[in-house]
């Protein structure tokens, strides 16, 4: 297969790498929105300031700044990867909106809203996007449980491939479908974008919790709750129940909220030892998606009516309105209530 990733990140960086490496042999291209990047990436044959330690493999090429060769390259290719974070998947998409080439997002999250005064007074799912922009594009998303450096290693891994569109499926999986990675392929794409969105919220609280040594019981707790509301959302949003028991549910979710790498988990960590949020963002060094998504999340849940108290507890954080101990506080004094979710 011919594969091009645009976005030279941790995470595209890491499945340029794992297809490069396939026995099936495709022909992979890691293309950078920065030429100074991409050219020093291609003589040190590594993503130093992504993915520092990790060595490009020699049949991976890597490309970047010229958006005109991109353009010119892309309907050459079999499959195309956007590997931007959520506020760049607009106007990549819209740079690609004519090609009849499958396309699969790796983006988790909700876009901010454009206007909160607007009628639609929230962001949008990756594929609400896509339909809004290029509604012609054959698309869907590769998510599920995964850091990028252990992708990128070779550790083992799975991944979800969700598309309505059987093609999109069937190349993702012929791509990235391996001896150390297994992806599996669903249908269900609003409940792949709604667990990998919400979870990174929800790992926030989790750490927070751990940070404040609140034990064992409190993660489980955090952590089976958050999912619930993960599902409660999914569900107003036409998802499909099984799928958040699937890798882009329970399986993001718990290593998201329990995994050392996590930078989400980071945070809550943090706030907990009483850094302010800005401290915190400032000493991961790369993007934490729940700290700006937190809020997208919770606007959507409100306009849907759903009730996601662990993630208005974060959001209340994340605003400064709540501290730590009182976050704990306002979860744990809610009324009793079954538990259906």
């Amino acid at each position: 297969m011919k594969i091009i990733v645009i976005g030279a990140g941790a995470w595209g960086t890491a499945l340029a790498v794992s297809a490069a490496r396939n026995p099936a042999g495709h022909h992979v291209v890691l293309w950078a929105r920065d030429g100074a990047q991409a050219q020093a990436m291609d003589r040190a044959r590594e993503n130093a300031r992504y993915l520092p330690g990790i060595p490009l493999p020699r049949e991976l090429a890597v490309r970047g700044g010229d958006v005109a060769s991109l353009l010119e390259a892309a309907p050459q290719a079999d499959l195309l990867i956007v590997a931007t974070p959520v506020a760049g998947l607009r106007p990549t998409l819209e740079l690609l909106r004519d090609t009849r080439v499958p396309i699969g997002w790796l983006c988790k999250g909700f876009e901010p809203a454009q206007d909160p005064a607007a009628p639609r007074p929230f962001g949008l799912l990756p594929h609400e996007i896509q339909a809004q922009i290029a509604p012609g594009l054959q698309a869907g998303s590769l998510s599920g449980p995964s850091f990028a450096q252990e992708v990128a290693r070779g550790q083992p891994t799975a991944l979800v491939a969700a598309s309505r569109y059987a093609p999109v499926r069937h190349a993702m999986v012929e791509a990235f479908h391996g001896p150390t990675l297994r992806v599996y392929g669903n249908e269900d794409l609003i409940g792949v974008e709604v667990g990998g969105a919400v979870k990174n919220v929800l790992a926030i609280a989790t750490g927070l919790a751990d940070g404040l040594n609140l034990g064992l019981n409190a993660r489980a707790a955090l952590i089976t709750r958050g999912l619930a509301e993960i599902a409660r959302l999914g569900a107003a949003l036409g998802a499909h129940a099984e799928t958040f028991m699937g890798l882009s549910g329970l399986g993001d979710l718990v290593l998201t909220a329990t995994g050392d790498l996590s930078r989400n988990r980071r945070v809550g960590l943090l706030l907990a030892e009483g850094k302010s949020l800005q401290d915190a963002v400032q000493s991961l060094g790369h993007v934490a998606e729940g700290v700006y998504s937190a809020r997208t999340v919770l606007q959507r849940a409100r306009h849907l009516g759903v009730d996601m108290p662990i993630t208005e507890c974060v959001v209340g954080l994340l605003d400064g309105e709540l501290k730590p101990v009182e976050a704990v506080a306002a979860l744990m004094g809610r009324d009793p209530k079954g538990e259906l979710l």
